[in-house]
């Protein structure tokens, strides 16, 4: 009796966790479309069948890679196999290694004997052939799919604001992957205000395997193949996708920077910097000035002090001349007057010049001497 109560309490227990406890189980992702023709096949455990679950095993333990991209083979010619993944440009790597896991199980059941093969989730898509599909464009086969809801109410025309935005992100992954090394991501994404409370959001992505041109020329593709006159819509290729939504089909916080300000934006922008780098070389242009004056005033008090004690110096030394000249009582030279040489006071004003001469004093004339 003791241990039924005891197992049926453990039980109790393991039921309360089970509810309480976080979900640990990754969700599956979002099928969207898979094609695989059934026109070439192979048989049942033939070589190719292993090279083809050799290829699926390993694209499922590379789903982690940084860049959401992975290309390998299996195999040799002529039962070589060649595979690869892409996950969305804005998700994280444990989201796309659930993805990829997931779809290297589900395409096997979805394609169980076909040669070539392709399904596509909101996450990520993957695929397989028997021809070397790597840095090759395929546009076909395009999967076209559109939101049910019709689009109205909007201030632009809408099917002109789609395929304008669609360009423009073409655009972005030009420039984006132009200094870029091979094998960086090639997508990109961008918000459109299409009303005071409605915005576009749409999103453009190649395999990073392609070429430039090779990517826009996918996209371009894509782009013509859009549906119009609903509020969402999207194309699905091998090799490309395009997407437009009223809604945020992203992670917002994971996408690049939003693109410049529009002209009229940047021109105010610019008209508004004008006044304040004109205050700034103002107020730089008038601090040097101050800084100049000072230094010269500076300087030129500096040269008159100078003056001035050389001048009362000199003076001192002609006056002490002049006492020397003046003789005792007894005819002899006073010793309350220094003497000084002739020949130094002669070199000093110029041989007592009228020029140099500054006045008469008590005790003669007073000249001004040069050192």
């Amino acid at each position: 009796m003791q241990s039924s109560t005891v197992f049926i309490t453990l039980w109790l227990l393991l039921i309360v966790f089970s509810v309480l406890s976080p979900e640990t189980e990754a969700q599956p992702p979002t099928y969207r479309y898979h094609v695989c023709p059934n026109t070439t096949t192979f048989l049942i455990n033939s070589t190719y069948q292993a090279n083809r679950d050799t290829l699926l095993t390993s694209l499922s333990s590379n789903g982690s890679r940084g860049n959401g991209f992975y290309n390998t083979t299996s195999g040799r010619n002529p039962d070589t196999v060649y595979g690869l993944f892409l996950c969305r440009g804005d998700l994280s790597t444990s989201v796309c290694q659930a993805c990829v896991t997931f779809a290297s199980t589900d395409i096997s059941r979805r394609c169980p004997v076909e040669i070539a093969a392709v399904v596509w989730y909101d996450e990520c898509l993957l695929r397989y052939s028997d021809e070397n599909i790597f840095s090759a464009v395929a546009e076909e086969p395009a999967i076209v799919l559109f939101n049910t809801k019709n689009a109205t109410g909007t201030e632009i025309p809408f099917d002109q604001l789609v395929a304008a935005t669609v360009v423009m992100n073409m655009n972005d992954i030009t420039t984006q992957t132009e200094n870029k090394p091979a094998g960086s991501k090639k997508f990109a994404t961008r918000e459109t205000k299409l009303s005071s409370f409605q915005t576009l959001y749409t999103l453009a992505q190649c395999t990073p395997d392609l070429s430039g041109s090779g990517c826009s020329r996918c996209l371009q593709g894509a782009r013509e193949n859009l549906p119009n006159g609903w509020q969402g819509g999207r194309v699905l290729s091998p090799s490309c996708n395009v997407r437009y939504e009223t809604y945020p089909f992203y992670n917002l916080a994971a996408v690049s920077p939003q693109p410049p300000p529009a002209p009229e934006e940047e021109k105010q922008n610019k008209s508004n910097r004008i006044p304040v780098l004109v205050a700034s070389l103002s107020a730089i242009f008038g601090l040097a000035v101050v800084f100049i004056s000072a230094f010269f005033i500076w300087r030129r008090r500096n040269s008159r002090d100078e003056e001035n004690s050389q001048e009362v110096q000199l003076l001192g030394l002609v006056n002490e001349h002049s006492r020397e000249t003046f003789n005792g009582e007894n005819g002899e030279r006073s010793q309350e007057f220094p003497s000084i040489r002739l020949d130094v006071l002669h070199a000093a004003t110029n041989h007592f010049f009228d020029e140099n001469k500054l006045g008469q004093g008590g005790f003669g004339p007073v000249y001004k001497v040069i050192i």
